[in-house]
């Protein structure tokens, strides 16, 4: 039977299929007639349509922080993306690894399950989400190797200290990368008097979002005056928008302090020695691992590739039957 791992992100939906590896990683938002309801596009040709779109057309994003929000357009977008990567079976015989936040409601587990079910897949398997980081970190756990784990995500950030044993400490939160971008567009209209849109605030923190003192990384955004109403461009550097980078990441280490002070000493004693891993697509922001690390007083480390982590994580334990039965979620 083929085996995939789903990674549905408020976001992003990456799709891991064994023997392949990550094979779609798409906007999960989908471009509807606000009248008609038609679809009309899906996954990139949609996220291209943000911020552009006429009086009759809607931009759905299905999932938010986490969950799903909407039943119907999620169904419509998976069941392509399922299409896209040449699973097109209308009884598909796959069986699926769903990741899903820390602590994860029964209610948002039979969401997932009812998504499956209309799209015909046959074995659905809930994930955690640090467990699924760690492992796409190649990270060295076991019962008595404990590893500290923070996944920041658009929509939610996990955090989670965990053994092969279970999850020792472990929350999710409703901060993602998403409320650093609208912080960015409200930091940017009243430093600048200037208006920008999603897309350009996701840019402008990808590009020149740092945390590294002295950064004087910068680049043209374009935008509408808000005095005027025309169109207008600015130069802006990192250092212009280091405050509403540091506020959203300050957040998650006070949460991160939270759940630290809760862990039994010898426990501690190991993630002071192994550090805290990091993952999630925020981690292209310049800088973070150094500030994390100082925040939290210990080392911090960033993977190869930290957005892909919890996908590469779910191959490896769709792959690894033992290992699955360990750390999947009853249901």
């Amino acid at each position: 039977m083929l085996k995939i791992a789903i990674d549905l992100g408020t976001s992003t939906t990456k799709i891991y299929k064994t023997g392949s590896g990550v094979v779609l990683s798409e906007p999960t938002c989908v471009a509807v007639n606000a009248e008609t309801g038609q679809v009309k596009a899906i996954g990139n040709d949609a996220k291209l349509l943000v911020g552009k779109t006429a009086e009759f057309t809607s931009i759905v994003f299905p999932v938010f922080e986490g969950e799903i929000v909407n039943h119907k357009m999620a169904v419509v977008m998976l069941d392509e993306f399922l299409n896209k990567i040449g699973i097109r079976s209308s009884r598909r015989r796959v069986e699926v690894l769903f990741s899903v936040p820390c602590g994860v409601s029964e209610k948002a587990k039979s969401a997932i399950y009812n998504l499956c079910d209309e799209l015909g897949v046959s074995r659905i398997d809930f994930v955690e989400a640090p467990y699924l980081s760690a492992l796409g970190q190649d990270l060295p756990v076991s019962d008595s190797n404990p590893a500290f784990v923070i996944d920041m995500g658009a929509g939610t950030t996990n955090i989670a200290v965990l053994s092969l044993d279970g999850i020792i400490a472990g929350m999710s939160v409703n901060i993602g990368g998403n409320n650093m971008d609208v912080h960015i567009i409200d930091h940017v209209a009243d430093l600048f008097g200037l208006k920008i849109g999603s897309l350009t605030s996701e840019r402008l923190k990808n590009t020149v979002g740092s945390l590294a003192p002295g950064d004087n990384q910068s680049t043209v955004v374009n935008g509408r005056d808000i005095r005027t109403g025309r169109p207008r461009s600015a130069v802006v550097s990192s250092a212009d928008i280091v405050y509403p980078v540091r506020v959203y990441v300050d957040k998650l280490m006070e949460y991160a302090g939270m759940l630290l002070k809760k862990l039994p000493a010898e426990v501690s004693a190991g993630i002071c020695r192994s550090g805290v891993h990091l993952s999630g697509g925020v981690c292209k922001l310049t800088g973070l691992a150094e500030y994390v690390g100082e925040k939290l007083s210990m080392e911090a480390h960033v993977g190869e590739e930290p957005q892909m982590a919890v996908a590469l994580g779910g191959g490896r334990a769709i792959g690894n039957p033992a290992l699955l039965k360990k750390i999947k979620l009853a249901f």
